[in-house]
């Protein structure tokens, strides 16, 4: 650090916290250490009897926190994204629609490894709303040298580190309802209120639902008027597991889709089964933990089909870790651990 003259100061980095005492009314900070000096501070400055200041050396090869910060947020902010004000080198990034948030971990471990640089986010594939805080990003110090946010660039491309991408508008799903106990009318169907619900959260009507008994040509019949009618995605409840008369596999095999995967490593939910038809409509087999459970493996999957991002194989094997709810007396899913990457 050096000092100088205030009249000098115009373009200059504070040292440390300027303090302004008004007798009888105040005694703060009305400058912050980092401060950077502008015109209009110098006449409250030299009432303040400050006619002098120490600031940073700085020079061409140097930025402030605040110009840092900015360029790590142009490497993390994508479109759907808005920036908070700068403050104390710090830029917060927060959701401008509602859908899912996805963080390339891989990159953001990379960006996070290089020395004086922080870059902080939700989870990805968080379920987000409009005004979500989705991430934080600043450097260490008050100042940093070019040459390390410049090595960070080059490190992440042009590819952004975040996306945001909205619930699609306009879906429409249908469910088929297996189960003799069910067709027969033994029991009340408990099944749809619940799933109707946790698509209506995200703004998805259940126009079509049918009910099936255990025959699987019969299901697959049912799934055949369902597709039919033009829905985007397909709910087949029950029948999931190995009992002998849990046909609903089988019948989701048949139908035309290609499964994904049968079994997850989550709890509840793993006996879940997701599929693809050739024209991208998506079918979940969902087992009987999500009549009951808080949270299950719906849950988890369901914001990214209505989103509209294709599910692999492995992103549902991923889930293992963090995939055990914990059935908490007092459930605050889906800000919890469950489900998180």
């Amino acid at each position: 650090m050096k000092l100088i003259d205030t009249k000098d100061a115009v373009g200059h980095v504070l040292c440390h916290d300027l303090t302004r005492i008004v007798p009888g009314e105040s005694k703060d900070a009305q400058f912050r250490k980092g401060h950077i000096v502008t015109k209009d501070d110098i006449p409250m400055l030299l009432s303040m009897g400050k006619d002098h200041l120490y600031v940073w050396e700085v020079d061409e090869n140097t930025l402030h926190e605040n110009e840092a910060a900015d360029r790590l947020a142009r490497l993390c902010e994508s479109e759907h994204m808005r920036r908070g004000e700068v403050k104390e080198g710090k830029i917060e990034l927060f959701a401008t629609e509602d859908g899912v948030f996805t963080v390339d971990v891989a990159r953001m471990d990379a960006l996070n490894d290089l020395p004086d640089i922080m870059v902080a986010s939700r989870y990805t594939n968080s379920p987000v709303k409009a005004g979500d805080k989705l991430a934080g990003t600043r450097i260490i110090p008050l100042l940093i040298d070019q040459r390390r946010i410049d090595e960070a660039e080059a490190l992440m491309g042009s590819e952004p580190l975040m996306r945001l991408t909205p619930y699609r508008k306009g879906l429409k799903a249908g469910i088929v309802v297996t189960g003799n106990e069910v067709f027969h009318g033994r029991i009340t169907d408990k099944f749809t209120p619940v799933v109707e619900k946790k698509l209506a959260a995200l703004g998805v009507p259940l126009t079509q639902r049918r009910v099936s008994d255990d025959n699987t040509e019969n299901i697959v019949k049912a799934i055949a008027e369902v597709r039919a009618s033009g829905v985007d995605i397909v709910l087949c409840s029950g029948g999931m597991s190995v009992d002998p008369d849990d046909r609903t596999p089988a019948a989701i095999r048949d139908s035309g889709a290609e499964i994904v995967t049968y079994g997850a490593p989550v709890l509840p939910g793993a006996m879940f089964l997701l599929g693809y038809y050739a024209d991208g409509v998506p079918v979940m087999g969902l087992p009987g933990c999500v009549m009951y459970s808080r949270a299950s493996i719906f849950d988890i999957v369901l914001p990214r089909v209505v989103a509209g991002i294709r599910i692999a194989r492995r992103d549902l094997t991923r889930l293992g870790n963090g995939g055990l709810c914990l059935q908490c007396e007092v459930c605050t899913y889906p800000n919890c651990g469950f489900g998180k990457e």
